[in-house]
């Protein structure tokens, strides 16, 4: 189904639950919220997702968002204990893990637009005007939202509510 193998599931339903997560922490906190359960969910089903797409990426920029996801979900969990940074832990963990979902989306969108409707996809072509109006509202979703945060952030003192 959807022309995906054994293991493309399993990195899409091992990925799969980051995305409601995410919609959630960032509905409910504003952000991405490492030390909660949602957040620990979040870290391990990205982290399925960003190893096992070397195992199922045809395109070498798979590999690139791939490594790229992985290491600003480490830095995004790691930075809020590196007490020296201050208040600047708290706008980088917000940016860091605010990238990740970023990545998590782009690829997403662009795979599901690619394989929806099974045999008759929304997109055929890469430079499809609905591919790329997909992609340009996720990105403009970035930077208002993370925007937005450091606007809160800021007005916060740099701290968290």
């Amino acid at each position: 189904m959807f022309g995906i193998s054994a293991l493309g599931w399993l990195h899409t339903l091992g990925s799969l639950p980051a995305i409601p997560l995410a919609a959630y922490m960032f509905i409910r906190h504003g952000r991405i919220v490492p030390r909660s359960t949602p957040g620990v969910l979040y870290l391990a089903s990205m982290l399925i997702g960003g190893f096992t797409v070397f195992l199922v990426a045809k395109q070498p920029v798979s590999n690139a968002i791939g490594v790229i996801t992985i290491a600003l979900l480490l830095a995004g969990y790691g930075v809020g204990y590196v007490s020296w940074l201050g208040k600047a832990r708290a706008y980088l963990e917000t940016i860091f893990l605010s990238l990740t979902a970023f990545f998590l989306m782009v690829p997403t969108v662009s795979e599901t637009l690619r394989r929806v409707p099974d045999g008759h996809p929304f997109v055929t072509d890469l430079q499809s005007p609905v591919l790329i109006g997909a992609q340009g509202g996720i990105a403009l979703a970035l930077v208002v939202g993370v925007t937005a945060q450091m606007v809160y952030l800021r007005r916060r003192g740099g701290r968290f509510a």
